[in-house]
């Protein structure tokens, strides 16, 4: 009987050690394999693919949204409506003028209550440390720039900083004066030959005083496709918030009787843009 008890505990005492260098390896393995960046492919109608490496450990809820939108799908399609050499290449616009904003549909299914959204921007100016410089190659998220109406409507520019929703750019040159001021979430590991001839294209007009066409494409570069490589992780959904109505507060703002109005012209300019 002791002889058998004795096999009994060794048995345990095996059982348990195995159990420990599962659990330890578990361990071991979790700390040291390397989560990879998610990678972002786009291919560009005629003129070739680009590759981002996404960082969401510096804009997280701006890389969800990004992945989210991409794949479902909402870019198959749209253009590059905005290009400018030695600055930046502009896209993601699903109206193809720089006026549009992605709806709720676009990045889930059975929504209750349809309606365009936007997300905060995740930089320093807007609360949120964002360290990525605004260097050659790097993607950032493009806004509306309301400041010019903070005199009349305090709070505005705020508005603006959280209204980026699908546009993104792509830097062809370094711009210091957009750092902490702009959402940039990745940079392009290859293609940049491809963005380089994307920002060279024939434009309408690079006219600054022009009240249309600026930098607008004659042909503008299509989207084949863009998606997203998470190799396994889930990002989720992003956070997101209505879309300013900034139509009914200028229109207020007129209607007051205040002699600092703006006019109609001021107020229907909303187009995301790198300033």
């Amino acid at each position: 009987m002791k002889k058998r008890n004795n096999v009994i505990t060794i048995i345990a005492i095996v059982l348990v050690i195995a159990i420990i260098g599962v659990v330890a390896f578990g361990i071991y393995k979790r700390f040291t394999t390397e989560v990879k960046n998610p990678i972002a492919t786009m291919e560009v109608d005629g003129f070739g693919t680009i590759k981002l490496e996404l960082y969401p450990d510096i804009a997280p809820n701006t890389v969800t949204n990004f992945i989210a939108l991409a794949n479902r799908g909402f870019y198959d399609g749209l253009t590059f409506h905005r290009t400018i050499p030695d600055f930046m290449i502009q896209g993601g616009d699903k109206n193809g003028d720089g006026k549009g904003s992605p709806s709720l549909s676009d990045i889930m299914d059975n929504v209750e209550e349809d309606k365009e959204y936007s997300i905060a921007g995740e930089f320093k100016a807007n609360g949120f440390e964002n360290d990525l410089k605004h260097e050659k190659g790097v993607i950032s998220m493009a806004r509306s720039d309301y400041s010019q109406y903070e005199s009349l409507a305090p709070g505005v520019i705020e508005e603006g900083y959280n209204s980026a929703g699908s546009q993104f750019f792509i830097m062809t040159d370094d711009n210091t004066s957009l750092d902490e001021n702009y959402a940039a979430f990745g940079k392009v590991i290859e293609g940049m030959d491809v963005v380089e001839a994307i920002a060279n294209v024939e434009v309408e007009t690079r006219d600054e005083n022009a009240e249309s066409g600026l930098d607008r494409p004659v042909n503008p570069p299509v989207i084949k496709r863009i998606y997203v490589d998470t190799f396994g992780v889930d990002y989720g959904m992003p956070e997101t918030r209505d879309t300013f109505d900034y139509s009914s507060i200028f229109n207020q703002l007129n209607t007051s009787g205040s002699s600092n109005t703006i006019t109609e012209g001021e107020t229907t300019e909303t187009e995301e843009s790198a300033q």
